[in-house]
């Protein structure tokens, strides 16, 4: 049995971020960044994944890095077991000490509503992914996956959206005919990441993103085949909204931003830890995908400031007292 662990008030922090998980969260972000704290804290895992198998997503686009470092997942299916223990790891091993009881992760799948049986399955499928590692008294965060689900936290509880002015960011990226995996792997990480297809091997995204595009690019071992640029003012043959409507697929952004508001709808707040577990589950895909375009380049009735609303509504309510249901629940 472990020790119970208790809150560090004095823990150090970044400007910009919210105080803790209980104040909402800004529809902008400045420079800086702290996670969003509740006692312990509320602090999810993110976007950050690992690529799924089986029951628990896509898979096929590998798991791992260059190196070894285990990858955001890009093929998550929200509501499967796997995506949601994934969602449960990275919102709370961290700030337990990086470790859990096999029988309290277990136990804590079953208020998700998983059977224990297929609760251990998606547990030896994330081992094999590189996101735990077994220990005597259970199961370890693997240190190589903090990056990946930091990189997560900052997208999901920190949404971020264009102003006018800001800068753009291009990304060049001719991959020889003998790396065809590779070239694969950074078109659809570059997608993950919020990325628009202006040709073949031309990409653009936010210019806020370039921290982010600067670590993918290392992490597959891609840096020496892509030159970055960085612009204020593209000028496209078309109007700029009519560019950015060819260049992301503002349809299916639509439509993953209308699933993610139909899925609240079913979530039951009278039991908070399933329904934020399952809150953050739902959404942690859209802030990769989603870039926040200044809304002058977006439909008039996009709906991504009402999903962000929503989230930002929930996570509020929900984080406090899901994290109570973690620290009650599990045998420290």
């Amino acid at each position: 049995m472990t020790t119970r662990p208790t809150a560090s008030p004095s823990a150090p922090t970044s400007p910009t971020s919210p105080a803790d998980a209980s104040r909402p969260l800004p529809a902008t972000e400045t420079p800086g960044y702290r996670r969003p704290h509740v006692g312990v804290s509320a602090r999810t895992g993110g976007l950050g994944d690992l690529s799924g198998e089986g029951e628990g997503g896509g898979g096929g686009d590998g798991a791992q890095g260059a190196r070894g470092v285990p990858l955001d997942d890009i093929d998550a299916r929200p509501g499967s077991t796997t995506s949601l223990l994934r969602t449960l790891i990275g919102l709370y091993l961290r700030e337990l000490g990086g470790q859990i009881p096999s029988a309290a992760l277990v136990r804590l799948a079953g208020d998700l509503g998983i059977p224990a049986a297929r609760a251990r399955t998606a547990i030896t499928r994330l081992k094999q992914r590189g996101l735990l590692q077994s220990a005597d008294a259970g199961y370890v965060l693997n240190p190589a996956a903090i990056p990946m689900l930091e990189r997560g936290d900052r997208r999901i509880f920190h949404v971020r959206t264009m102003q006018p002015g800001d800068e753009w960011m291009l990304i060049s990226a001719t991959i020889p005919e003998t790396r065809r995996d590779l070239r694969h792997q950074l078109r659809k990480r570059l997608q993950f990441l919020g990325a628009g297809a202006v040709s073949p091997a031309l990409w653009i995204l936010p210019g806020h993103l370039d921290a982010e595009v600067q670590l993918l690019l290392d992490e597959l071992g891609a840096r020496q085949y892509a030159t970055n640029f960085r612009v204020t003012d593209p000028q496209p043959a078309v109007p700029l909204a009519e560019a950015a409507a060819q260049w992301w697929d503002l349809r299916a952004l639509r439509a993953e931003h209308e699933r993610f508001l139909a899925s609240i709808d079913e979530l039951d707040t009278a039991k908070p830890f399933a329904a934020y577990v399952r809150l953050i589950d739902s959404w942690r895909v859209l802030p990769y995908t989603d870039p926040g375009l200044p809304a002058a380049l977006l439909p008039p009735d996009w709906p991504g400031t009402r999903s962000a609303q929503a989230f930002t509504a929930l996570q509020t309510l929900l984080a406090a007292p899901a994290l109570a249901h973690v620290l009650d629940s599990a045998d420290w």
